[in-house]
């Protein structure tokens, strides 16, 4: 009976019984062509022009697919200026010299660009390219793709249509129009593997691209929670991105970017704190961050307030979840305001400039009136903006803590392990979760918080902040977070922080095979994308990892960290051939890419021998399409056994 209401609610999305096996034919059709290239990237941490650079590029595929296409026809000139055509149509038009731009230039540039298009569109269905194209030149653009005539015979057909287009001045639109649409077709999927936030203001930028994108999927970094934790209702979590924002030089832009209420803040913080060399923020942007001294003292001193609030109020939750056996960063209470030492570790060490006027230490972790009604009117502003609500809808629609996609397993950070391998278990409550269960068990109360964010001091929203910083976290990978000891103890051996065995064990094939099992996939087959770590590349480590079954991505897109991995990012392509691994250098301005007429993007094939091709139906969009295949022939099924039984032609 189930199963006859189906097929019967299926029927009503069908005119007639001939559309049902149009549409059988065309899903099975679509099953053998080969895959759409996914382009995978990490860390990306507010470097938004970088970003754009990149998928404008297709990260550097657009590039690669001019040269199987045009071959020896062109020269590298040629081809390059043709890439940073279609990458930059607008600043390439605007550059040109006057007069350049004849009937005769603009007529054999769409030329070129539709022979372009048609050669990136190949293994997409009419009705997938059609769903691209810019809506006011659909029709056009369909009909120069694939009406069957010469160029060479040189038609009234197609001399008709872009004579009119340039009579009606629409010819330089046209091109851009064009041209926005090959990256798309070029990059098929995108996946971004954890950390849009942080160490830059260029978050809210990434957001509207990624909401405007036509396919993408999120893995949540450690970052990524630490915002989802203020979004939902997590006053550390909120604390702690101010501070990272006051740190970095950029408090002001998420004060104006989210309309965020800190002048409470800053009033308190200039009555309240002195300037402490510790705190200066970190200026990384030369254009962006020129601050007046004033503001820089203003920071400073903001800096050191927030980080105050923060170590207060993790302290109260490490209090109220004796569970998540933090007690080692209960520190507040180990400082002796006396001798202005404090015992770590079993060791004493000097205080360098702790504002001891700020701790009452008969109630070290209590907060003054002052301080909670800050506390108050940031979260309630920026809970009530306009773009956070935006923001957390995406993040929780497209977000995951992993992965499983064309039989690969995506994840931001780490499987937590021991030193043999073995998964660590995280018990909470009712939970003794390891390996996937482990990361299913955060997503279930990240979702779980994001219900009711009014809620601040609950379970699941603790344990968003406990993925930021918690030992046995799959975000964080760390035994603790030393944010605390870096401020205040000047013996850099106190900053250590031992990250898990995970690390260290990644780049055994063994390893990578048990984690990949262990969640159902052929490890055979299968690899591992991550981020998180910096890959120190101008040290000599390799992404590549686990004899080719684990990559790590992150290569510092931000500037941040490119100090660290001498280049500034890797991004993994992934076509219907195998993986490619992107390296990309430091993106500087348009400016620079059109004096040197290229992009510095490289290349380079991975390990993997050539292999058969894949084709969509080996894929995980394959799979769903296969569901509705096996759906379709259900119902022609249950058509032919209404034909026998009506003795008639079915209609509806």
């Amino acid at each position: 009976m189930k199963d006859t209401k189906y097929l019967e609610f299926l029927k009503e999305k069908y005119q007639n019984p001939e559309s049902v096996y149009t549409e059988l034919i065309n899903l099975e059709a679509i099953q053998n062509l080969p895959k759409g290239t996914e382009l995978y990237l990490s860390d990306i941490h507010g470097a938004s022009t970088t970003l754009e650079h990149i998928l404008r590029t297709g990260s550097g595929n657009v590039r690669e697919k001019i040269e199987n296409f045009y071959g020896e026809k062109w020269d590298n000139n040629k081809k390059n200026a043709f890439s940073l055509m279609i990458s930059y149509p607008k600043e390439a038009l605007a550059r040109m010299e006057p007069g350049s731009k004849t009937k005769e230039w603009y007529a054999e540039t769409i030329l070129n660009l539709i022979d372009f298009m048609r050669f990136c569109s190949v293994k997409y269905t009419r009705s997938k390219v059609r769903k691209a194209l810019p809506g006011k030149y659909q029709y056009i653009i369909e009909e120069l793709l694939y009406t069957d005539l010469s160029r060479n015979e040189k038609n009234l057909y197609y001399k008709n249509i872009l004579d009119r287009l340039i009579e009606l001045e629409q010819a330089q639109s046209f091109i851009i129009a064009i041209c926005q649409v090959i990256p798309r077709l070029v990059i098929d999927h995108l996946h971004l593997v954890g950390d849009i936030f942080d160490r830059s203001s260029g978050e809210y930028d990434i957001l509207e691209k990624l909401m405007a994108h036509h396919s993408v999927d999120i893995q949540w970094g450690n970052h990524d929670v630490l915002w989802m934790g203020a979004m939902y209702g997590s006053k550390v979590n909120l604390m702690t991105l101010l501070r990272i924002a006051a740190r970095y030089g950029y408090l002001f832009d998420l004060e104006k970017t989210y309309g965020l209420n800190l002048r409470p803040l800053f009033l308190y913080a200039e009555e309240n704190y002195s300037v402490h060399e510790a705190f200066k923020p970190k200026i990384l942007s030369d254009e962006k961050n020129i601050f007046k001294e004033e503001s820089k003292t203003l920071l400073t001193k903001v800096h050191q307030a927030l980080a105050v609030i923060q170590f207060k109020l993790e302290g109260q939750i490490i209090h109220r979840r004796p569970e998540f056996k933090m007690e080692d960063r209960l520190l507040l209470d180990k400082i002796d305001q006396k001798n202005k030492t404090i015992e770590l570790n079993g060791r004493t060490c000097s205080l360098d400039g702790f504002p001891y006027d700020q701790i009452n230490f008969d109630t070290p972790y209590s907060l003054n009136s002052e301080e909670q009604y800050i506390i108050k009117t940031l979260l309630e502003s920026f809970q009530q903006s306009e773009k956070i609500e935006r923001i957390s809808q995406f993040m929780l629609k497209k977000g995951s803590m992993y992965l499983l996609y064309n039989d690969h397993l995506l994840f931001h950070g780490c499987i937590p392990m021991d030193e043999t391998g073995k998964f660590m278990k995280l018990r909470f409550k009712d939970s003794d979760a390891h390996g996937k269960d482990m990361l299913d068990f955060y997503e279930k109360h990240i979702r779980q918080a994001a219900l009711n964010p009014k809620i601040t001091e609950d379970f699941s929203t603790d344990l968003i902040w406990y993925a930021w910083t918690g030992p046995v976290s799959p975000l964080f990978g760390r035994d603790k977070m030393t944010t605390f000891e870096r401020y205040y103890i000047k013996d850099t051996d106190m900053h250590e922080e031992k990250r898990n065995a995970y690390f260290d064990l990644r780049d055994d094939e063994e390893i990578a095979y048990n984690i990949l099992t262990s969640f159902g996939l052929d490890a055979k087959h299968s690899k591992i994308i991550n981020g998180h770590t910096p890959v120190k590349a101008n040290k000599g480590e390799q992404p590549v990892k686990a004899k080719g079954k684990l990559f790590v991505i992150d290569g510092g897109m931000n500037k941040a960290y490119r100090k660290d991995t001498g280049i500034a990012g890797y991004s993994l392509l992934n076509n219907s051939y195998g993986f490619q691994l992107v390296i990309h250098q430091p993106f500087e301005s348009v400016d620079k890419l059109f004096k040197q007429n290229k992009e510095d993007t490289s290349l380079k094939k991975m390990i993997d021998a050539k292999q058969k091709r894949k084709l969509i139906k080996d894929t995980t969009v394959g799979q769903t399409i296969m569901s509705q295949i096996n759906d379709l022939q259900r119902l022609v099924s249950y058509i032919k056994v209404e034909k026998q039984t009506n003795d008639d032609s079915v209609t509806w």
